[in-house]
C-alpha cells in the first residue's frame, strides 16, 4: 500500500465569506499541490473541503499521513463522527451543520487507511505553510473572477 503525506489547510476572508482550500501531497519524493475555493463558505468548511480534496485525488487506497491545523477537522473525524453518525448526525448544539462535507469525508476515510496529525498553524512548519499558501491562492482565484 502506498504511503502519502497530506499536508491540509482552509482560509477564509470574512467567516462566512469567500474561501479558499489548500492541499499538498507527498509520496517518495513527488510533490502534488491542490486548491481551490468558493465565493461564499466558512473556515470550517474550507478546512473540512482541504482534507476532502487531498483524499480524493489518491486514485488508490493509501496509507496516509493528514496533517491539518484544524482542531475542528482532527476532533471532529477521530472524536466526534462516530457519535454523530450513531445519532443519525445529530449533534449536541447543532443539527447537521457541515453535514455534507463530514459524509464525504467520512466515505472517504473508510477508503484509506488514514492517520490524523494536528501541527500548529503559523508555526515555521513547512508544509502546513505551503498548504497555508495555496489556501490563499485558491481564495484569491475566487476573488478575481
Amino acid at each position: 500500500m502506498k504511503e502519502v503525506e497530506a499536508f491540509t489547510d482552509g482560509a477564509c476572508r470574512g467567516n462566512p465569506g469567500p474561501g479558499g482550500w489548500g492541499v499538498v501531497l507527498r509520496h517518495r519524493g513527488h510533490v502534488k499541490e491542490l486548491c481551490g475555493g468558493e465565493p461564499s463558505t466558512t473556515n470550517n468548511r474550507m478546512e473540512l473541503t482541504a482534507a476532502i480534496r487531498a483524499l480524493e485525488a489518491l486514485k488508490e487506497p493509501c496509507r496516509v499521513h493528514l496533517y491539518t491545523d484544524s482542531t475542528y477537522v482532527k476532533k471532529g473525524v477521530t472524536e466526534w463522527l462516530p457519535q454523530w453518525v450513531a445519532r443519525g448526525w445529530r449533534t449536541r448544539t447543532r443539527n447537521g451543520e457541515e453535514q455534507d462535507l463530514w459524509m464525504e469525508l467520512d466515505a472517504l476515510t473508510k477508503r484509506h487507511h488514514v492517520t490524523w496529525h494536528w501541527v500548529r498553524g503559523h508555526a515555521g512548519h513547512v508544509d502546513n505553510e505551503r498548504a497555508d499558501a495555496l489556501a490563499n491562492q485558491g481564495l484569491e482565484q475566487v476573488l478575481k473572477r
